[in-house]
């Protein structure tokens, strides 16, 4: 099989092409109190990825964290979000595992910052990654609808959280803040918008 006719094959199993995925921002953060993407979020895509690079806190023990902003609002606290959050841990000794759902990480019509990640630690071998994916951010109709999958380093183990929900706003969302429980962070944030 011709190497193009391969592409095309394997483009067409995946489902998605590469027109059809626009990355919109990359940015590089250093020492941050929080990342803030205002602009880029608007009706032109249905689906909108985030995805996170070395989130590395500046203080030990904080989760990193994400809350959105609607075209009227002025901050980020005032659309409510109701979500649920659970996660996998492994001790890096293998003396403990645990799956477990975290109904203190929940929200119910919060207007809160909704956490992404388990606590993560300072060392260079404790960071996180992971992605966030937003649909129908424009929607002046329906609720918004989100779902992320992060893994996360701690002093003690390894920890990967899955967290969904939604934005319960009929105003269209253009803004979202990124940034950790408490501190400042490093690391790269990406936003591609899905046709």
């Amino acid at each position: 099989m011709p190497l193009g006719a391969f592409k095309a094959a394997l483009m067409g199993t995946a489902g998605v092409s590469t027109a059809d995925v626009v990355l919109l921002h990359d940015t590089d953060y250093s020492d941050v109190a929080s990342a803030s993407i205002t602009s880029g979020i608007t009706s032109t895509y249905g689906e909108y990825i985030f995805k996170f690079y070395n989130i590395h806190p500046a203080t030990s023990g904080e989760e990193f964290t994400f809350q959105v902003n609607a075209t009227d609002g002025a901050d980020y606290n005032d659309s409510a979000i109701t979500s649920t959050f659970f996660d996998v841990f492994h001790k890096e000794d293998d003396s403990a595992t645990a799956l477990d759902y975290r109904s203190g990480s929940d929200l119910a019509q919060a207007t809160t910052f909704v956490l992404l990640t388990g606590d993560m630690g300072i060392d260079n071998d404790e960071s996180g990654v992971g992605e966030l994916h937003l649909f129908n951010p424009s929607s002046t109709t329906y609720v918004k609808h989100f779902y992320s999958i992060t893994q996360s380093n701690h002093p003690s183990g390894s920890n990967q959280a899955f967290v969904g929900g939604y934005i319960n706003d009929t105003t269209a969302i253009d803004d979202i803040q990124f940034k950790m429980s408490s501190g400042n962070f490093d690391g790269t944030i990406k936003m591609w918008g899905v046709k």
